[in-house]
């Protein structure tokens, strides 16, 4: 990818940098969002996993507010796998944050292969493409259509993979459209427990619009909605202080007392 179809945008207030496509899927709210959702503090080492990380977003900005976290992108896309070693280097994590090329799904000799163990995480993340196959036209870039759309059964298998990652008592957490949240649920089902819906509105008194889910696996405690965060002020584009903090500063959303 040439240097003209990237571009560099900031994170967390600039303490994280990312190379990008300029067209197609760009990383945003929700990757900040997902990675402030981390069920541990900057004070405890933890295994992560960035399931489907693109160029690493959701991955980079949990090491910039975990630095005792050692974290493995991985990503299929042989393109978004280079800008997300890119991003590594350009943040100095290469101590600790790491990119596999590999698909969800793939099977466990050729994860092994990859030096990646299933039950080998504390914690696994992922932000899935959000729209289905064959609901509305897809973009004709194939990179652009993959990062954007998915076919419907895909998102069991997403979470069925994230479940053969995660370790005993380990958790996943997925962000996602707030429409998904009953596919989201029937696929933690039997594999997470203990399961957190946290919704997101755009603004107050608005319905929510993505939700994030994070269950326990192996457990078989109910499920518990908790009260939502409001993004956006009132009037105009500006975010609330609750957001800024979490967008900007770095701030965690606990999931979990």
């Amino acid at each position: 990818m040439s240097a003209a179809d990237v571009s560099e945008d900031a994170f967390l207030g600039g303490r994280v940098r990312v190379l990008q496509p300029k067209t197609g899927y760009r990383a945003g709210l929700d990757a900040v969002l997902l990675a402030a959702s981390a069920p541990f503090d900057a004070t405890r080492a933890c295994r992560v996993l960035d399931v489907g990380a693109g160029v690493g977003t959701v991955g980079l900005c949990l090491a910039a507010r975990c630095p005792l976290a050692t974290v493995t992108l991985l990503e299929r896309e042989p393109a978004l796998v280079e800008l997300a070693r890119r991003n590594v280097a350009l943040n100095g994590f290469a101590g600790r944050v790491r990119v596999v090329n590999a698909a969800v799904g793939s099977t466990a000799d050729h994860l092994s292969e990859l030096d990646v163990r299933a039950d080998g995480f504390d914690t696994v993340f992922a932000n899935p493409p959000y729209h289905a196959h064959g609901r509305g036209t897809l973009a004709p870039d194939a990179l652009k259509a993959a990062s954007h759309a998915m076919p419907d059964a895909a998102l069991d298998d997403w979470v069925r993979f994230m479940a053969r990652m995660a370790a005993p008592g380990g958790t996943a957490t997925m962000v996602h459209k707030a429409d998904a949240l009953p596919a989201i649920l029937a696929a933690f089902d039997r594999r997470f427990g203990d399961v957190r819906v946290l919704p997101l509105h755009p603004r107050e008194g608005e319905p929510a619009s993505r939700v994030i889910v994070q269950g326990i696996k192996g457990s078989r405690a109910p499920m518990v909605l908790l009260q939502g965060v409001v993004l956006h002020k009132a009037e105009g584009h500006g975010f609330t202080r609750a957001a800024q903090a979490v967008l900007r500063d770095g701030a965690g959303m606990a999931l979990r007392m």
